[in-house]
């Protein structure tokens, strides 16, 4: 009989793989028209980042009409679809362009587990059918008020843009250790909440590890002090920020809770800037 064998502290868990296509006029308009009022790319790919490993990242526009976006899209490495419409008669060039792409990705790069699509249009439901239909997790992102109920339906899973405006509150705290600690257990504390967010019952330290480096890539625990990432755990624990215990088979390390359990309250960003 041959038994799994369970994650070690440093040994990586397998995660899910995202393309992400974004229908920026949908999303950009929809904002617009929130309460939120300002499209925050990076907020949302850190979202997405909790979810997995963003392998493609593509966003269509007319980027002469989107400039402002520009900046912004190019400094989270997405890359630029021009659809502009002045050459293209119709509105519906940059879907169209968007599924040929969805399509396309789905057939010739079968590691891609998960899609995201970044829109409320209920034109995209065919497509979510069709991600589907080839097994693929299909994750949609719009806003509220503008997102179409087929849509949102047809997703296996859809994120509000409102939503992602969550800040962590009553966590354990930090403010009496040295700035060097008060950053490494921030991005402790960080990585739990989305695990947890994202229905991880069991929390193993490599899971954790993993869920950081996704955000920070250059994350490295001795950078810190510390001799491997058991060492970070054992010293969150000596500082009463993280509940810890050892998994009786592997000997690997399992986060319990937080010192100080955390709760999240939704609020919209301070003074946002309104989309041209």
């Amino acid at each position: 009989m041959v038994f799994a064998r369970q994650p070690t502290d440093e040994t990586p868990v397998k995660e899910c793989k995202i393309a992400i296509f974004c229908d920026l006029e949908n999303i950009a308009i929809g904002v617009r028209n929130s309460a939120v009022k300002r499209l925050d790319i990076g907020l949302l790919l850190g979202r997405l980042l909790e979810k997995g490993k963003i392998i493609v990242k593509r966003a269509y526009a007319d980027w002469q009409r989107y400039a402002d976006h520009k900046r912004a899209f190019h400094e989270a490495a997405i890359e630029l679809i021009d659809i502009p419409q002045r050459f293209y008669a119709g509105k519906n060039s940059a879907d169209i362009k968007l599924v040929v792409d969805a399509i396309d990705v789905c057939y010739t790069k079968p590691h891609l587990d998960t899609f995201v699509i970044i829109s409320g249009d209920s034109d995209f439901s065919p497509l979510v059918s069709k991600l589907k239909e080839n097994n693929k997790y299909v994750i949609g992102v719009g806003v509220k008020n503008s997102s179409s109920q087929l849509l949102i339906n047809n997703c296996d899973e859809f994120l509000y843009y409102e939503d992602l405006w969550c800040k962590v509150e009553r966590m354990p705290v930090l403010d009496h250790l040295s700035t060097r600690d008060a950053e490494v257990f921030t991005l402790l504390i960080e990585a739990i909440v989305a695990l947890v967010r994202e229905s991880k019952d069991v929390l193993w330290g490599s899971m954790i590890k993993q869920a950081i480096k996704r955000k920070r890539p250059s994350f490295d625990e001795g950078a810190y002090g510390y001799g491997s990432f058991s060492e970070l755990l054992q010293d969150a624990r000596a500082k009463r920020i993280i509940r810890l215990t050892r998994d009786a088979g592997s000997g690997s390390y399992l986060v319990t809770g937080f010192a100080a359990a955390p709760a999240c309250a939704t609020s919209a960003p301070e003074a946002p800037a309104r989309e041209p």
